[in-house]
């Protein structure tokens, strides 16, 4: 079955990912990248996950399916820009290379249809705590994959009760105290610096928790991930943007045949649009 023609926008904002990682929804991903294109791609960081490769190696063909998908767009004409984050950071020591068509940067500018200028980085450059309290980072590491064994069990759960896929984690990270104040100063912070760069905004990934938020005269966009909530960013033609959700697709029986359809694309901000 051949892939659908996807909706296409002006650009596209993919942060979060986690190959490598057995919490990655690569599956996710490559639905979503089947029904979706854009002239600009940008993977804002962490889309690999060297810091647990490096604990134990975890490579099944999903994960490189989602890398052949990009390359495939690339080959066709997209412009793709590779942020390097945190658990990517190998790659901020190829700086202006390109691998089959991809870039590689610790930071860009990305200029909107509507003539707005936006600052493109991972955003753990902003985190004390990776910064300074490395040990730290790491045991929150590890604190972070029991959290989402915790997110697999229920997705398992939910699956045999026939429920749509929700991410326990998500629901927890509002809902503790400590982790709305984490997000609140990690946003307050980056639209600081998009200010210090006299830009227009910052879109960034790093605490995978989307938003679409304007501080001042600042917007602060974050494109959240593809281990936890499935999100990503954007750029409608018009320069619009727009947070979209990708929960999976539905086995639907058409005339003795399983057919997969995609469920509904929700926007973050209360929109909902049927994909193409």
């Amino acid at each position: 079955m051949s892939d659908p023609e996807p909706r296409t926008f002006r650009a596209l904002f993919i942060s979060d990912v986690h190959l490598g990682s057995k919490a990655a929804k690569a599956d996710f991903l490559i639905d979503f990248l089947r029904y979706h294109d854009a002239e600009i791609i940008y993977l804002v960081g962490d889309i690999v996950d060297g810091w647990r490769l490096r604990r134990s190696w975890h490579w099944p063909q999903s994960h490189n399916d989602v890398v052949q998908k990009l390359l495939r767009k690339a080959r066709k004409g997209a412009s793709i820009t590779y942020i390097a984050g945190n658990h990517d950071e190998f790659a901020r020591q190829f700086q202006g290379v390109h691998f089959g068509g991809i870039v590689v940067a610790d930071r860009a500018i990305h200029e909107t249809a509507d003539g707005r200028r936006l600052l493109v980085i991972h955003g753990d450059q902003f985190d004390t705590v990776v910064h300074n309290q490395r040990w730290l980072a790491y045991l929150g590491d590890y604190a972070y994959d029991a959290a989402m064994l915790v997110n697999r069990a229920v997705t398992k759960l939910r699956h045999l009760l026939g429920l749509p896929y929700w991410s326990f984690s998500s629901w927890a990270k509002v809902k503790v105290k400590k982790a709305v104040n984490f997000i609140g100063s990690f946003q307050t912070v980056l639209s600081e610096e998009a200010r210090r760069s006299h830009v227009d905004g910052v879109i960034c990934g790093h605490i995978h928790h989307a938003a679409i938020e304007s501080y001042g005269d600042v917007q602060y966009i974050n494109t959240g991930d593809w281990v936890e909530s499935c999100t990503a960013v954007v750029e409608h033609f018009d320069g619009r943007m727009e947070i979209l959700t990708w929960a999976h697709v539905l086995p639907e029986t058409t005339t003795g045949s399983d057919v997969l359809v995609p469920v509904d694309i929700i926007d973050l901000k209360g929109r909902a649009a049927q994909a193409a």
